[in-house]
């Protein structure tokens, strides 16, 4: 076994429930033309392209097709440290450094950057509320949609689909950077990394990355350093306390949870780059109520952050693969109401007995 207690996330999620990680805060960047800092020159900007000659590992489907993991959650997990041939699981490939709670489009602009440098992976750190004894919250991704988020990613992602790895935090949180670079270079084998210009990391975040970039070369790795991800567009959020912090500007999961604190569902989408999708899901204790024009669920079968108390228009109600029913949602201190014109709710959940929701947001703000 790898030293560390590093585990590999699965293409699917046997299940889906509140038990999230919350990892290191990062900054995360992006630039239209990126600088990258290799290994051979650390200090000279050298123009990403896309245009390189590889092998892409093609994902199970197309582009066109995301899965909606209505039938995932019977899939085995897959946590192997290592690989059959003994390697780890992100050995040879490129992987991204942060905080993946909100999976936005600055998450998704260091993924882009990884794939175009090999393949991709997402890594982050689980285990740290609980080791500082901090207080869990529900992340903005259900865990169980994670999977379907980094899909849709493949389209940008030079058609691969960037998988997740994780490292507990406890085994991580005494190294010096320099510790942490050996480790992802010679017990987890990666080729290179990519970061944020902001980028602070080891004990006490004493690195930066700048010594990001100068470890990396010793250890024989790449590094790819990009922009910020800035928010240039219009926010009807009251971010003063976002704006006043360390974060100054940038794209983030804490402006996506500030915006859906106050509801504003146009503004989460600029954010994510996709609608926001709410997953409830039912228990032996906590089962749905189904009209012919309705559907209500506890807010403990909530699987994910809901938007604050109120009335959204515009929703869409995905019942299964196939079946997408508009919808209204109304929220409220115990309730999700699902509300819809059409008549045939009752007799649908009556046939097939769901036990999940997804439900995906409009524009429209309350």
């Amino acid at each position: 076994m790898l030293g560390g207690g590093v585990s590999r996330i699965s293409q699917h999620f046997r299940e889906c429930d509140l038990h999230f990680h919350v990892p290191f805060t990062f900054t995360f960047t992006y630039s239209a033309s990126p600088t990258f800092h290799t290994p051979s020159s650390p200090r000279i900007a050298i123009t990403a392209t896309a245009n390189r000659t590889r092998s892409f590992a093609t994902p199970s489907k197309s582009s066109g097709e995301i899965p909606l993991l209505f039938d995932s959650f019977s899939q085995q997990e897959d946590e192997r440290e290592i690989l059959s041939d003994g390697r780890s699981a992100v050995a040879g490939g490129i992987v991204a450094l942060g905080k993946f709670d909100a999976l936005h489009i600055g998450h998704r602009e260091l993924a882009i950057q990884a794939s175009r440098a090999g393949p991709p992976f997402l890594l982050s750190f689980v285990g740290m509320a609980k080791v500082l004894g901090w207080e869990p919250r529900a992340p903005v991704v259900a865990k169980c949609d994670r999977r379907r988020v980094l899909s849709s990613w493949v389209s940008y992602c030079c058609n691969m689909v960037p998988e997740e790895f994780q490292v507990q935090f406890s085994s991580v949180r005494h190294l010096s950077p320099r510790q942490f670079v050996e480790k992802l270079a010679k017990e987890l084998s990666v080729r290179g990394v990519v970061a944020g210009e902001n980028y602070r990391f080891g004990y006490k975040a004493a690195g930066d990355a700048l010594e990001l970039v100068k470890l990396c070369e010793e250890y024989g790795m790449e590094a790819y350093i990009i922009k910020s991800v800035m928010d240039k567009n219009r926010c009807s959020v009251d971010m003063n306390s976002v704006a006043n912090s360390k974060e100054r500007g940038q794209v983030s999961s804490t402006r996506v949870r500030e915006a859906l604190a106050v509801g504003d569902m146009r503004y989460v989408s600029e954010l994510l780059g996709r609608p926001h999708r709410l997953i409830l899901m039912a228990t032996d204790q906590e089962r749905f109520s189904t009209g012919q024009y309705k559907v209500s669920a506890p807010r403990s079968c909530l699987l994910n952050l809901a938007p604050k108390e109120g009335l959204y228009e515009k929703c869409s109600l995905f019942l299964d693969q196939e079946n997408v029913v508009q919808c209204r949602v109304v929220i409220d201190s115990k309730f999700v109401h699902i509300e819809t014109d059409y008549g045939g709710l009752g007799d649908f959940f009556g046939s097939l007995n769901l036990q999940f929701l997804h439900i995906e947001f409009g524009d429209s703000c309350t």
